[in-house]
């Protein structure tokens, strides 16, 4: 089983780090709809709520220690996260910790390393014990006494040169990419805190999805690795800084929006056929000017055609993607995916027209009436033939009727300062979210939604009686 994971942290849209259990659920499926097989928790012990969901739903589980420490009180919290976690089955790795700098290549860190080894072992003998590094040097202090060796990043240290060192330690990627994309956007903009979706740009310790990937996929002594990161989350707005305030780093959004880059990976983890097309064909003002046209693809060859022109067929090369330079003309642009010479699947974007109206989609059909169960409600705008579209920026109200009541609000718009406890929020080129909470008692909860000069829209969600779960 090759390892096809996701680093992740504690925080959605709407909602902050006070996840309800059922968003760690939303969460988990999302990543497994992209092809994802396992779950590292960056970087402290989490919520059994999402142990439960990753149990549930068949996700493995890299447990990762906050601090790394010999003092009562980081073995105290370590023993604590074993003992508390150890019968989930979703587990397969227990990490001592991440990152640490001043002692992960000494030997007083070797020294704590063995200490926190000895301690895993102990508690759990069942499970590997391994520690998230970044390494410059060969055979030096955690590297000494983990059982996996956690490699951060393949540009930092010499990953074939520690493997033929020591060719009996396994390898798996800790951490690796931090490829930062923003969702919809197609050139850099500084100025809005924006970056670019072609997974082109990385800070410099990272690599592109495609770089990293390929690097992995094609090493069998590689256990597999984890992407920084499934979601984006507030802070780290790297390459920028304020006014931009969460991260570019997630294949999806803090709403889980997928981004462009969320396709690459399921169509290199996923069983199942994709043909993701991108961008969006509206462009106005951008007439006779070339657009950067890809397919992230898994079908053997693809063609692009342009208002009904074959631009030809290129061969799919594994673990990467197929593009043309089109010069925009508005209409519609169309991928055709092949597989032994036959065509199998088409998708088509069309240059949409004005927002018309308003579409709300339920990530649930019923929720449980226990005060604390959660639906993420979807909205976006359509124009006069249903498409939707992708520059949509209004503003939109949400109002709330029934047995529940509106948690947050988000858009996945990393420079967007808005309060996430509010009624209202600006879709993100064409997209925003919101958290809606059942309360104690069975019944229909209708979500409304309105934008000025747009037609509203409302959704049903039952809410069923809840079993009780305490003895009175």
């Amino acid at each position: 089983l090759k390892i096809k994971g996701t680093c992740n942290h504690h925080q959605h849209a709407g909602v902050g780090t006070a996840m309800p259990d059922s968003l760690h659920e939303f969460r988990v499926r999302k990543l497994k709809e992209m092809g994802a097989n396992a779950y590292r928790c960056s970087h402290y012990a989490a919520t059994p709520a999402l142990l439960d969901a990753c149990d549930r739903l068949g996700m493995l589980v890299m447990a990762e220690n906050r601090l790394a420490g010999s003092s009562p009180l980081f073995l105290d919290d370590f023993r604590a996260m074993i003992v508390r976690d150890r019968n989930h089955p979703s587990i397969f790795l227990w990490s001592i910790g991440n990152e640490e700098h001043t002692i992960q290549w000494s030997i007083a860190g070797e020294r704590i390393g063995r200490t926190l080894v000895r301690t895993a072992r102990q508690l759990d003998p069942t499970r590997k014990v391994t520690a998230a590094m970044h390494d410059r040097g060969l055979g030096e202090g955690f590297a000494n006494v983990v059982d996996v060796h956690g490699w951060n990043y393949i540009h930092v240290g010499d990953i074939e040169a520690f493997h033929r060192r020591r060719p009996e330690q396994p390898i798996i990627g800790s951490e690796e990419g931090s490829t930062v994309c923003t969702r919809g956007e197609y050139t850099d903009d500084p100025a809005r805190g924006y970056v670019s979706a072609y997974d082109r740009r990385h800070p410099k310790w990272g690599s592109t999805a495609a770089e990293w990937w390929r690097f992995f996929a094609d090493r069998r002594w590689i256990a597999g690795g984890f992407v920084w990161t499934g979601f984006d989350y507030f802070g780290e707005p790297i390459p920028y800084k304020w006014p931009c305030i969460a991260s570019h780093f997630g294949l999806m959004d803090m709403c889980g929006f997928p981004k462009d880059l969320y396709w690459y990976f399921k169509a290199w983890w996923s069983e199942r056929p994709v043909l993701h097309l991108f961008p969006h064909w509206t462009w106005p003002g951008r007439e006779g000017r070339e657009i950067d046209v890809r397919c992230f693809t898994n079908h053997d060859e693809v063609e692009l055609r342009v208002n009904g022109r074959a631009l030809g067929r290129k061969r799919v090369e594994r673990n990467s993607h197929v593009g043309w330079m089109v010069q925009y003309e508005p209409g519609a642009i169309e991928a055709i995916g092949y597989r032994k010479g036959k065509p199998v699947e088409r998708r088509r974007i069309e240059t949409t027209g004005a927002p018309v109206r308003l579409q709300l989609t339920a990530d649930r059909s019923s929720l449980r009436g226990d005060g604390e169960d959660t639906v993420s409600i979807a909205v976006c705008a359509l124009d006069h033939r249903g498409r939707v579209v992708p520059t949509a920026d209004n503003f939109v109200e949400f109002g709330i009727e029934g047995p529940g009541r509106l948690l947050g609000v988000g858009n996945g718009d990393p420079s967007d300062h808005s309060p996430d406890k509010a009624t209202r929020r600006k879709l993100f080129n064409g997209h925003a979210a919101a958290i809606v909470q059942a309360g104690d008692r069975p019944g229909p909860i209708r979500v409304i939604a309105r934008a000025a000069g747009l037609r509203s829209e409302r959704i049903t969600v039952p809410v069923a009686r809840a079993p009780a779960r305490f003895l009175k």
